[in-house]
């Protein structure tokens, strides 16, 4: 795994280190149609799921978002190519759902939770795609294995266990439903922690999950909002009720401060429900993570 073969450097270097984009808008008006647009994405080789498709997607992403070429490409590296490929084809089902969302005014649940196990997205993301056996013939094309590819992802560690794994199902199955969703949770820098057997005791080393970044999130710093803590409660009385009622007052000028800043990983689930005419060719939920600074 260290380097590709001489086939897939020829297909690197035959692809023009990057595919083509054949749509790029120039300028954006409101009298441009978001349906037109949505239908021209759909056909937009760079979300195509095809293999030659996914080969060119590869190659471009090693190059121009890792910054390698085979010969200097690691495991990681080619992780990471496939990773955002996937991505790619997800977030233009992602964006194509949620705009029909937006124009319809659907109501949406938001789903709170301190945990969410979602498992490694690489793999879970091809099978809802439909392009598992796909993508296996197009990195095998290119002198890889994909089940050693997959190999090199760490499972986002965001939580300890039941709760995360039953928020996990609770999303995929509002995603199954075609039920409008927002997961929110919170996006951890250590995972649970990784387990090592030393002279027959158990060992427990510090999980750094994030240590090598994470292409399924997209951080978006314009969201960041202000989290106060501190302060106390009060007494009130209300509602015929004589000081049987605490309200929450804030420190302002005291409470330590943080900063939390959102991030987005997209989750696509294609669990075989029939679609909605009026939706867009794909369901997604979405886990919108924050963390504190």
């Amino acid at each position: 795994m260290a380097c590709m073969n001489l086939a897939a450097q020829n297909a690197y270097d035959a692809a023009g280190r990057g595919a083509i984009e054949q749509f790029r808008p120039t300028t954006m008006t409101y009298a441009v149609s978001t349906q037109l647009a949505d239908q021209r994405l759909a056909q937009d080789d760079r979300v195509a799921l095809t293999k030659d498709a996914l080969k060119r997607s590869f190659l471009d992403n090693l190059f121009y978002m890792q910054g390698k070429f085979p010969v200097l490409a690691t495991a990681y590296d080619y992780y990471m190519a496939l990773a955002y490929a996937v991505r790619d084809r997800m977030l233009q089902r992602w964006n194509s759902t949620a705009s029909a969302y937006t124009q319809q005014g659907s109501r949406t649940v938001s789903y709170l939770s301190a945990e969410f196990l979602m498992g490694p997205y690489l793999g879970n993301n091809l099978i809802n795609l439909g392009i598992h056996d796909t993508a296996r013939q197009a990195v095998a094309e290119l002198g890889l294995d994909l089940d050693e590819l997959l190999r090199q992802e760490d499972e986002p560690g965001l939580g300890n266990g039941g709760l995360g794994r039953l928020a996990a199902c609770f999303i995929d199955s509002l995603a199954t439903l075609q039920v409008p969703c927002m997961g929110y949770g919170i996006r951890y820098e250590y995972g649970i922690f990784q387990q090592e057997i030393v002279d027959g005791w158990q060992v427990e080393r510090t999980d750094k999950w994030l240590r090598f970044g994470n292409p399924w999130e997209i951080v978006r710093p314009e969201w960041a909002a202000e989290v106060k803590f501190g302060g106390h409660t009060e007494r009130w009385a209300g509602y015929g009720c004589a000081g049987c009622r605490r309200a929450w007052s804030t420190a302002y000028r005291t409470t330590p401060r943080f900063s939390a800043i959102a991030s987005t990983p997209p989750i696509h689930c294609d669990c075989g429900a029939p679609r909605h005419p009026s939706r867009s060719i794909s369901r997604c939920s979405i886990a919108v993570t924050t963390g504190a600074r």
